[in-house]
Parts: C-alpha cells; structure tokens; sequence
C-alpha cells in the first residue's frame, strides 16, 4: 500500500495556498493510489521543539548512558525519522516568510536530517543520503513573483529545499509555485488556478514515470 506524507508549514492554517493547493494534490494522488495510507502533519499547529543541548549531547552519548531529557529528544526524532523512512511520496507546503521556509519546516529538517540515519559520509569523505526512491512534491506560495529573472537571486526556498532534500537522497522533486498572493484578487485567482492544474499535471507526471 502506498504511503503518503504531508507536512504542512504555514501559519495561515485553512486561508493558506500552499495548503489549499497540497490539498488538490493529495486529492489527486489519492484517485492515483485508492486505499493509500496518508500521514498529515500540521508543523504550525503541532511545532516541533527547536533543538538545545539535550538533543545534541543526546547524539554524542551512548543509549545507556542518555538522561530521561535526552532519551525523549532522540526518541521523538527518531519517530519522525521512521515516519519518513515509511513515506514512499512526501508533499510538503510552504510558505515563504522573509525569503526562506518557516522555522517550524527548518525545525523539522533539523529533527530528521542524522548523520548514519538519514545520510553518511563515504570512505572518500563524501556525503551519501540515504532516503533514497522518495518522491517529493513541495507547494511553495509566495507574495511576490521570484520566477522573473531579477527576483529569482532572493527566493531561498526552492534552492535550500532541494539541496538538502537531495543532500538526504531524495532527488526526485517537483515544486508547484503559487506566485503573487499579495497583488490582488485577480492575481490570487490566477495563482490558485495555476496551482491547481499543476497539482493534477505533477501527479500525473509521477505516475508515468513510475
């Protein structure tokens, strides 16, 4: 059975593009694969803990020796670590806030992303990731129009998410943009229409290349 994982990052909960649109193509791989099992989580909602020293002296600490702290730390990331392993398509919606992701996806990167977990590094010193045969859709809404040539150097959404995505294997990834939310109700209506299409075209994509 297919496993789907959404991971949903914006503060704007149900008035969200980037949700609105995740939506459509999480409808769109449901009519693909009938009886897929889908993993929602709300990252703005349910905001993971920023990482402190108990999660970093929990790494460098063998289990039996781990505080009640550290052993809660490692067992939590652990989980979403094994939440990712089992996904066999992620879709992950965000949003731009002051150019990058929302620090609720970043802390969330930041929880899976473990060395001899999710990546190593070869006997060349090379890093290798280890989240292979993923596929991953990423709806990415912003105000602004960074697909034109002199505002694409500030969107740093697109280029961090596929960089660390593939750095941990997952390089099979499509993004859908819903560009110029913030100029105006004909500009909204065309991004959503936009966005919409590119949901059922992306999916549709996936499936023949399978």
């Amino acid at each position: 059975m297919t496993q789907l994982l959404y991971l949903s990052s914006s503060p704007r909960g149900s008035a969200s593009y980037s949700n609105k649109i995740a939506a459509r193509v999480l409808d769109a791989l449901r009519e693909a694969h009938p009886g897929a099992s889908v993993i929602e989580r709300d990252l703005s909602r349910e905001p993971l803990q920023h990482l402190n020293e108990d999660f970093t002296a929990a790494l460098a600490t063998p289990e039996e020796h781990r505080s009640p702290a550290q052993k809660m730390w490692i067992a939590k990331a652990d989980a979403l670590i094994d939440e990712l392993f089992a996904a066999d398509i992620v879709v992950i919606g965000v949003a731009m806030i002051n150019f990058s992701i929302p620090s609720t996806l970043k802390t969330w990167i930041d929880h899976i992303s473990r060395a001899g977990r999710t990546f190593r590094y070869n006997s060349e010193g090379k890093p290798q990731g280890l989240l292979n045969g993923k596929r991953v859709i990423v709806v990415h809404a912003k105000g602004g129009v960074y697909s034109e040539e002199q505002s694409r150097p500030f969107d740093f959404v697109t280029p961090y998410l596929r960089h660390v995505l593939g750095f941990l294997g997952m390089q099979d990834v499509q993004v859908i943009d819903v560009e110029g939310t913030v100029l105006g109700e004909e500009a909204v209506a065309k991004a959503l229409h936009r966005g919409n299409e590119c949901a059922h075209a992306v999916v549709a994509q996936f499936e023949n290349a399978a």
